[in-house]
């Protein structure tokens, strides 16, 4: 069975941006976690973002489609897929390695074919690549004064981002280590940790209560006691993460959730 594929929209029309999603979620095993309405923010976004494709516009204020990917590092490049009304730019956008390129409005047949490519994609890179563990480390070297402290990562109860550095959590012990969030959350086991917000992870079994708050927003409400707010770009990974299952005839505003 596949897993399900990340994906990012990147757009400055709003209304481009939802009917993509739309379609994209209606393939039923991809998630859309991020959205980004101009090519700086979506720079910004992606270089902390795992996602494993990006569907991205051309024409775009403040960065065009080719300048917010020479913007990213190239290891933080996810897979690309071009959505534009301009046939003209097809070829400079298979020299970028793109997946596909579709002209708007894109066809619900032809995206699927789109998702079908960056799934092949994915595939053929994951089957030449060194083969990695599954194994996730149980514990971690973190900076504490002038050592190194051995932690525990099943003490870890919740990590916040602090400018260039990671707040660790660990009941009545907080220590800083310098790491993005990015980097440290495929360090954990996302059986055990769930990313609900660009600068925040939390352990899930600790999660005792959860709400709507806001669009697309929960609260949260862990068993030490700590409330905290989810990101509207982390929704479905939460819920998939506490098991929330979606209910076609409710609204996400009614949601509630105790564990």
């Amino acid at each position: 069975m596949n897993r399900r594929l990340r994906a990012a929209i990147v757009d400055d029309e709003p209304l481009a941006r939802a009917r993509l999603s739309r379609l994209l979620l209606a393939e039923g095993d991809v998630d859309v976690i991020a959205e980004y309405g101009d090519g700086v923010q979506a720079a910004a976004g992606l270089a902390e973002a795992a996602v494993d494709v990006v569907f991205l516009d051309v024409r775009m204020p403040h960065a065009d489609g080719f300048a917010m990917l020479e913007r990213l590092p190239p290891a933080r490049r996810p897979l690309v897929v071009f959505v534009t009304a301009y046939s003209a730019h097809a070829l400079r956008a298979f020299d970028a390695s793109a997946v596909d390129y579709l002209v708007k409005p894109v066809a619900p047949a032809r995206l699927r074919e789109s998702v079908a490519r960056v799934r092949r994609r994915l595939a053929a890179e994951a089957a030449v690549a060194p083969a990695a563990s599954a194994d996730y480390p149980e514990r971690l070297a973190v900076p504490d004064g002038q050592r190194l402290r051995m932690i525990s990562v099943a003490d870890i109860e919740y990590v916040l981002a602090q400018g260039n550095y990671l707040e660790l959590h660990l009941g009545e012990r907080t220590l800083l280590l310098r790491e993005t969030m990015a980097g440290f959350v495929r360090r954990l086991d996302p059986q055990r940790f769930v990313r609900i917000h660009r600068s925040r992870i939390v352990r899930i079994d600790l999660i005792d209560q959860i709400e709507s708050y806001g669009a697309a927003q929960y609260w949260l409400r862990l068993r030490n006691g700590t409330c905290m707010t989810s990101g509207r770009s982390y929704r479905e990974p939460l819920r998939r993460a506490l098991g929330i299952a979606r209910d076609p005839g409710s609204r996400d505003e009614d949601v509630r959730h105790t564990r």
